[in-house]
């Protein structure tokens, strides 16, 4: 079963025909609070992206940045606070069936410095705000901690153990 993603901004492949795209995504509230708590995040603020839609090879390059506020929990102190995730989107497509399209059969050498092969698309349509999501999930921090905030642990010193000997 198919669920119906929280936040969707579809493009027509159709549409690039005349050249470069440029859009700008802004959430709106209730968006934000069912991303929140996709994401496990007590709030997100604010969330937009500019992002620009090319064409690359026979499919499609979208680049551009996105930008949002979210308000965590320091898994130090416990302090609620706010804090910007901002990152570049960088994803390349081509249609199932391209010749450009990464052959399964190839085991591929991962360079960190090389471009990410690009996905494939099922059919005509690129769901931009989907891959801002992508995007955002993976610059979270998964154990925010207030600017500054340093976990400085000390074991106890407990002479009470039988260990101890």
């Amino acid at each position: 079963m198919n669920q119906a993603p929280i936040w969707s901004h579809r493009f027509r492949m159709g549409d690039l025909a005349r050249g470069p795209v440029n859009l700008r995504l802004e959430a709106d509230e209730a968006t934000r609070t069912a991303l929140a708590r996709h994401l496990g995040l007590r709030k997100i603020k604010s969330l937009t992206a500019d992002v620009r839609v090319r064409p690359w090879l026979d499919g499609a390059e979208i680049g551009g940045r996105f930008e949002a506020v979210v308000e965590q929990e320091s898994g130090i102190s416990l302090e609620i606070f706010d804090q910007t995730v901002e990152g570049p989107l960088e994803v390349r497509l081509v249609p199932a069936g391209s010749p450009n399209a990464p052959d399964p059969e190839v085991e591929i050498e991962l360079d960190p410095d090389a471009p990410d092969p690009p996905e494939i698309l099922q059919g005509d349509v690129i769901d931009l705000a989907a891959y801002v999501v992508e995007h955002l999930a993976v610059e979270l921090d998964p154990f925010p901690r207030l600017p500054g905030e340093t976990f400085d642990y000390q074991s106890p010193q407990d002479d009470d153990s039988p260990f101890a000997v």
